[in-house]
């Protein structure tokens, strides 16, 4: 197997499926009694579940596993839909799910093309960031631009219903799949949302979607010229792009904001990249893997702009290689972070190619800011808390970064008290 990447993401897809059966009290239950005790009999033989395997496959019974997939060959009332590669890939998904890691996942041949498609800043849908957290499938920010943006998605919604169906006990990649067609069909979203007393429903037309990596433009203040950079995601192309943005930025600028609002993550490489155009030496992440001893990612690279005054954005959707440069530029005192507290995921993972184009993404480490801080759960918090709100945003007023521009005039710009913990819109 082959190592693809090393990556550092927040928001992706997780699969889960449980791997077992049921057998009810109707009246076939007599015939099914005596293939339920050899069941029985496989799961005694295979031990309680709750032992440390060194070599797995010399040391667990896997007649379990065939011998409920014989009792769906003989009774499972639609045969034809016993598909073999769909059941290898639940199996295996299943495997995988019970680690409980919902970083750690299996990835069958579409989903690792979906995947490689989002890292490349193109796909097919209506463009939200999704996750599962407390037992729901929450919205963690909608698209610049993208369908779910424009029909109204807002951070933290909750969804309840796909077309009709309710999603209660679906798993993410479950919902995924339901949400996910064509470009130019349309798929309704029933969710519910903090304030609101009844469950809203939208009507999305899925498009091709386009993620810019990159966006940038200059402002002129009073007190000088300002260069704005937007870092979307940490794909492929996004360093590259972000280097030229900045290096065609004039040199006697007043101040630099840097805005990872939304950014979920993307590469490690990415991130110390990035971080290293804006200092000249220092760590930029511990990574902490199993029995090797810690490894500690440094500035390399052309430092672009190693002293101008710089300002980072960020909020609840930003994650993972974000929030690794956020910390680094924090400790380091080398930029103020304002905003809205980071989504928290402090752990690294690896892609391995599989046979057949599947992959299993799989969590090889954790990683600490260069002060030491573990932020997995609890996000990076800013030096100046600013949100903006629902009105705000369909106003486009942005006091975030009038805030940030206020901190590179010398103003002086305090935290504000949250007023919807909308995750700061962008």
């Amino acid at each position: 197997m082959k190592i693809l990447r090393t990556l550092v993401l927040g928001l992706l897809p997780l699969i889960a499926l449980a791997l077992g059966f049921q057998i009810g009290t109707s009246y076939e239950f007599h015939q099914l009694a005596s293939e339920r005790s050899q069941i029985e009999d496989l799961y005694s033989l295979s031990g309680s579940g709750h032992t440390v395997q060194s070599d797995p496959e010399k040391e667990v019974d896997l007649s379990l596993l065939w011998g409920v997939w014989r009792l769906l060959r003989k009774h499972y009332v639609a045969p034809d839909d016993l598909q073999i590669d769909t059941m290898v890939y639940g199996a295996v998904s299943g495997l995988v799910a019970a680690v409980g890691d919902p970083y750690t996942v299996f990835m069958t041949p579409l989903d690792t093309k979906s995947f490689e498609d989002s890292m490349s800043g193109t796909l097919e849908g209506i463009g939200a960031q999704l996750d599962f957290a407390d037992n729901a499938v929450v919205v963690i920010a909608p698209l610049k631009g993208s369908p779910a943006e424009k029909a109204g998605l807002l951070p933290k919604d909750i969804i309840i219903m796909v077309n009709g169906k309710d999603i209660d006990g679906l798993s993410l990649e479950q919902v995924v799949d339901l949400i996910r067609g064509p470009k130019g069909s349309e798929v309704t979203i029933v969710l519910v949302r903090k304030g609101t007393p009844d469950p809203i429903t939208l009507t999305v037309t899925r498009q091709a979607i386009h993620i810019p990596s990159v966006e940038s433009k200059t402002q002129q203040t009073p007190e000088g010229l300002i260069g704005i950079v937007t870092l979307n995601q940490f794909g492929n192309d996004s360093i590259p792009e972000i280097q030229k943005a900045l290096a065609a930025f004039p040199k006697n600028l007043k101040g630099i904001v840097l805005d990872l609002r939304y950014n979920g993550g993307g590469y490690l490489e990415g991130a110390v990249d990035l971080t290293s155009m804006f200092l000249t030496a220092g760590d930029v992440v511990t990574v902490h893997r199993r029995d090797v001893p810690p490894e500690v990612h440094k500035v390399s690279g052309t430092t672009i702009f190693p002293s101008t005054p710089l300002v980072v954005l960020i909020n609840e959707g930003s994650a993972s290689a974000s929030e690794i440069v956020a910390g680094a530029l924090q400790d380091a005192k080398r930029a103020t972070i304002l905003g809205m507290k980071s989504f928290g995921k402090g752990t690294v993972q690896e892609i391995l190619d599989l046979p057949g184009g599947s992959a299993l993404r799989v969590t090889t480490a954790k990683w600490h800011t260069p002060a030491g801080h573990d932020i997995s759960k609890k996000g990076i918090t800013p030096d100046i808390v600013i949100d903006r709100t629902l009105e705000e945003y369909r106003a486009e007023k942005d006091p975030q970064l009038d805030a940030a521009l206020g901190v590179l005039a010398g103003k002086k710009v305090e935290s504000q008290v949250i007023k919807t913990g909308t995750g700061g819109t962008r």
